[in-house]
């Protein structure tokens, strides 16, 4: 009997293709609500999913012959994993699939930013032609501080060696191995010698809120600070505040702290005044949660999910 695969979640047709040939069979449900994918779950092996809906523990313990979950994505927050573990479930995610699309965007949100390209077109789009407004930065002698160095914030450090830096410098909770990209330091000398802070952590109890006041209160210099990770890392507030006060040169942001796990849409309601601020702001950078996501990546992606799926288990 062969192993049956609900997708909950439209991914590039590789992902359905491969496992098919593989000898898996694929069902298809991107409409149901979770309440309805919850009553069926019991009769499924395996589970893919992007970020439609939670995989809480509820959810979890009706999935009774689950045995596996593949999450398209880097990130596994939307999953309780110790549910999972406990269920004997699987999980798999795919964090080397956008690895290099992450690098790219930080990397080119890094060079919009220092150049002022925005404003240079806007101010051209209106009319002007302003040279000395638009002067912009050199990367040139920067020391450049990554924080969360797994495969995201190593790929933005691999592209960064061919711009002459003065240093790039990283902080993780985690002793990483020297590779020659990047120098592992300890949080207060990253805040004491970065020129930029590049953001590419995972979304846990300790990433949550952690670039606040404080955070900007110990940084050393004015800087560039970037956020290609997760939203709920930067306390909107707190960068509201440091931009208005020079202490942040520029911001760019993919990912908001207002995001929606869903990505349907940004606001229910009326609009944030920090937010509203960030919108009207010559010096800040605004991307739709898009890092990861190129014509390329949504090929990697689904393609490293059946790797993992096709390396653990044999198709019955």
């Amino acid at each position: 009997m062969k192993m049956t695969i609900l997708h909950v979640d439209e991914n590039h047709p590789h992902l359905i293709e491969a496992l098919s040939q593989s000898g898996f069979k694929n069902d298809t449900d991107f409409e149901s609500s979770k309440t309805e994918i919850e009553r069926k779950i019991e009769h499924y092996q395996g589970l893919i999913i992007r970020s439609r809906f939670p995989l809480d523990a509820a959810f979890l313990s009706k999935a009774k012959n689950l045995k596996f979950i593949g999450r398209v994505g880097a990130g596994v927050e939307n999953i309780d994993l110790k549910a999972a573990k406990e269920h004997g479930i699987n999980v798999f995610s795919a964090a080397e699939g956008n690895a290099n699309a992450v690098g790219e965007h930080s990397l080119g949100m890094l060079l919009n930013l220092t150049n002022k390209l925005r404003q240079s077109h806007q101010s051209i789009q209106e009319g002007n032609w302003l040279r000395e407004t638009h002067r912009g930065e050199e990367l040139e002698k920067k020391t450049i501080g990554i924080i969360g160095y797994g495969t995201m914030g190593k790929s933005f450090a691999q592209k960064l060696k061919g711009f002459d830096v003065k240093e790039i410098l990283f902080f993780d909770i985690e002793e990483k191995t020297p590779d020659g990209y990047a120098r592992q330091v300890s949080l207060s000398e990253l805040q004491e010698k970065a020129d930029v802070i590049s953001l590419h952590t995972p979304e846990t109890h300790l990433t949550k809120k952690m670039i606040d006041a404080p955070f900007f209160e110990q940084m050393k210099k004015s800087f560039w600070l970037i956020n290609t990770a997760r939203g709920s890392a930067v306390v909107t507030k707190s960068l509201v505040q440091a931009l208005k006060d020079g202490k942040v040169k520029g911001a760019a942001l993919d990912v908001l702290e207002y995001e929606k796990s869903s990505f349907e849409h940004l606001f229910d309601n009326e609009i944030p005044a920090d937010f509203n601020y960030l919108l009207n702001s010559d010096n800040v950078l605004l991307s739709p949660h898009v890092a990861g996501w190129t014509v390329e990546s949504h090929f990697k992606l689904a393609d490293r999910i059946v790797a993992q799926i096709t390396a653990t288990f044999q198709s019955q």
